[in-house]
């Protein structure tokens, strides 16, 4: 396997200490997988524009200890590629556009990078997953286990609990002004306003969403009437390229379920950047531009979590799990397959389902700390099996069962993507590596078999999980599935009946 390292993390980020012992371990992770770690050429290029000329021959000496990667491809021939990633107008996005090329047309597996500038041309590249930061790369390639600590990093907490003097709110201060930040911020302190928030390890904020339930109108254009609504007031990851997003967008969209709030939406200021992470995320979960705010100009992200009369007959099955999720299609057009998951995986894949088996309390979600399964608790997620079915289509509904301990469907996701028979370590690793909570060690093993890999949303757990007397009895299953295995609609109908599976969120 070869990973592209981006030079800038090597050279200019050394005087910061996590950084480069994040870095080192990673490098130590990568040997220890045979991974062959390689610079671009271009890389060079930017290092031999330093004016200090002694800073310079100390970067360019550090650049030597790594290989080069050879005959790199050419992006300034690619037009389809220009054409997504845009005008270079400095040396710099020129020297980025090399890189992220190589991984584009698969010279490389993965770049890791810290370049948020890199990361949000990688969103509209289609590659973002192959484009990790540090963190994630260690996630991936380190051999400790995924584990899940009871630190609080992750809360549920009050806005006035927070320091405004923190790093992270600066870029708040220069969009909205620091006055009018400040005078902000303690208004919402004395309104009581909650927040999601994440702590780095060393204690301070590293993301951040804080959050309203209005019933009011908008003063925007066009109007939106009176109407009850969840605002995203303000949402903000500091990470490049980490799944901290997706799972503050997951706990919105709890909050709207169990308050029954059918729409969220944000404010935000358009930024002169090509690209921007946050917008990338929202827009793949549903929201869209609907106007602006009249006394801001602010844009006005909205998404509905329910199909409205007209809307979900002009959408396919997967655009309806995307555009108005969680709902899903769930209908007669879909095929519906049980799953059958061991225990030891479907802990690590949904980390929050409330588990009958053991005694002791199950840990809430806000308990988890920076080391908690990220995967396990994320939209979009990745499960492997020896299956040899080949029939999974984009939009099939998959009913994973959880097998020897509970023996019961537990949970609900709509296919995104399927892979069937893949046999090479490497291309497993590409395709799943953002969204897996296997170990490489774990694929490895699993590859005394070809394995098949299904890309999906999760979307809901049953209300009441179905034990297999239960599915038995209901003529849905005719003993504990052993593989992945279709069920007539029918069937499935009654899981979804018996399985007290939430209506308002299914279109069929």
């Amino acid at each position: 396997m070869r990973i592209l390292i981006d030079t800038n993390i090597v050279v200019y980020r050394e005087d910061y200490a996590v950084v480069s012992d994040n870095l080192q371990q990673l490098i130590v992770a990568l040997k220890k997988k045979d991974a062959k770690i390689l610079v671009h050429p271009e890389s060079a290029v930017d290092l031999k524009r330093d004016k200090d000329e002694s800073r310079r021959d100390v970067s360019i000496s550090k650049l030597g200890t790594y290989l080069k990667l050879e005959s790199p491809p050419n992006y300034k021939k690619d037009s389809t590629f220009l054409n997504i990633v845009g005008p270079s107008s400095k040396i710099n996005d020129e020297i980025d556009n090399a890189i992220l090329y190589s991984v584009y047309r698969n010279a490389v597996s993965f770049l890791v990078t810290e370049d948020k500038g890199i990361h949000r041309k990688a969103i509209a590249l289609g590659i973002k997953d192959q484009i990790l930061s540090i963190d994630e790369a260690l996630d991936i390639f380190d051999e400790k286990e995924k584990i899940i600590s009871y630190l609080p990093a992750l809360k549920d907490d009050f806005l006035h609990s927070l320091d405004i003097n923190d790093s992270f709110f600066d870029s708040l201060k220069n969009d909205y002004g620091e006055t009018e930040f400040n005078k902000w911020f303690k208004q919402k302190c004395e309104e009581g306003r909650k927040c999601f928030v994440h702590h780095k390890p060393d204690g301070s904020i590293g993301a951040l969403l804080v959050y309203k339930d209005e019933d009011e109108p908008l003063d925007s254009t066009p109007i939106f009437s009176k109407a009850r609504r969840l605002k995203l007031c303000t949402f903000k990851v500091s990470y490049v390229g980490n799944k901290i997003g997706e799972l503050f967008l997951k706990l919105a969209t709890n909050f709207c379920i169990e308050n029954e709030i059918d729409q969220m939406y944000l404010t935000y200021i358009k930024k002169e950047v090509d690209y921007d992470y946050l917008i990338e995320l929202i827009k793949e979960y549903g929201f869209e531009d609907k106007g602006y705010m009249n006394k801001t100009g602010e844009i006005i992200f909205m998404k509905n979590l329910v199909s409205t009369s007209n809307e979900a007959s002009l959408l396919s099955p997967i655009e309806i799990s995307k555009k108005l999720y969680p709902t899903f299609y769930d209908g007669e057009n879909v095929t519906k397959f049980v799953v059958p998951i061991q225990p030891v995986w479907h802990k690590k894949l949904f980390t929050d389902y409330k588990s009958e088996i053991t005694q002791s309390r199950q840990p809430t979600l806000f308990e988890y700390c920076g080391d908690f399964i990220v995967e396990g608790n994320t939209i979009k997620k990745a499960y492997l099996s020896h299956s040899r079915i080949t029939m999974i289509s984009p939009g099939d509904l998959v009913l994973f069962y959880r097998s020897q301990d509970e023996q019961k469907i537990t949970s609900i996701g709509v296919v995104k993507e399927i892979y069937s028979r893949l046999t090479d370590e490497e291309e497993i690793i590409r395709i799943v590596g953002k969204r897996t909570v296997y170990l490489i060690e774990d694929i490895r093993t699993m590859l005394h078999k070809p394995l098949t890999v299904i890309i999906f949303t999760w979307h809901c757990h049953l209300a009441n999980p179905l034990d297999l007397d239960d599915l038995i009895n209901e003529k849905v299953l005719r003993a504990a599935p052993q593989t992945i295995m279709s069920i007539s609609h029918e069937q499935y109908l009654t899981v979804k009946n018996k399985g007290a599976i939430n209506e308002r969120f299914t279109i069929n």
